[in-house]
């Protein structure tokens, strides 16, 4: 995983439509806005989005997979872009040092794609019982 200054700022290129997403995305600012200088941005590429426009071109792309991007244009994606994420929380920076240990970063990734099989089965479960956006 590429090394990112702690300064530098991810932007957090996250699917707005889907309930799980917006869940986790809401948590996480919760706790960015504990600590300012986590210097992490966030912009919704779904459908609709005041923001999507510049990320039109690679929209189905972003919205497969989690993806961070950095100051100079490049992303992260899957468990590498969760763990520059998570260095940047409070309460998650030594999980993230642990995803960076030997090994570890690939069984996340596993895992995640494990979940990304799941995925539509666990938005359409949520979409059922959340009638509305706040759920």
């Amino acid at each position: 995983m590429p090394d990112i200054k702690s300064t530098e700022v991810l932007t957090v290129l996250y699917d707005g439509a889907c309930p799980l997403c917006r869940r986790e995305i809401s948590h996480v600012q919760n706790l960015a806005a504990t600590r300012p200088e986590s210097a992490l941005s966030f912009v919704d590429i779904s459908a609709g989005s005041a923001s999507e426009a510049r990320y039109a071109a690679d929209r189905e792309v972003l919205l497969a997979r989690f993806h961070v991007q950095r100051e100079d244009g490049s992303r992260l994606s899957g468990a590498a872009a969760f763990v520059a994420m998570w260095a940047r929380l409070p309460g998650w920076r030594l999980i993230a040092r642990i995803a960076r240990l030997p090994g570890v970063l690939v069984m996340l990734e596993w895992a995640y794609l494990g979940f990304l099989r799941v995925r539509p089965l666990l938005q359409s479960f949520t979409r059922r019982i959340c009638s509305d956006r706040t759920c």
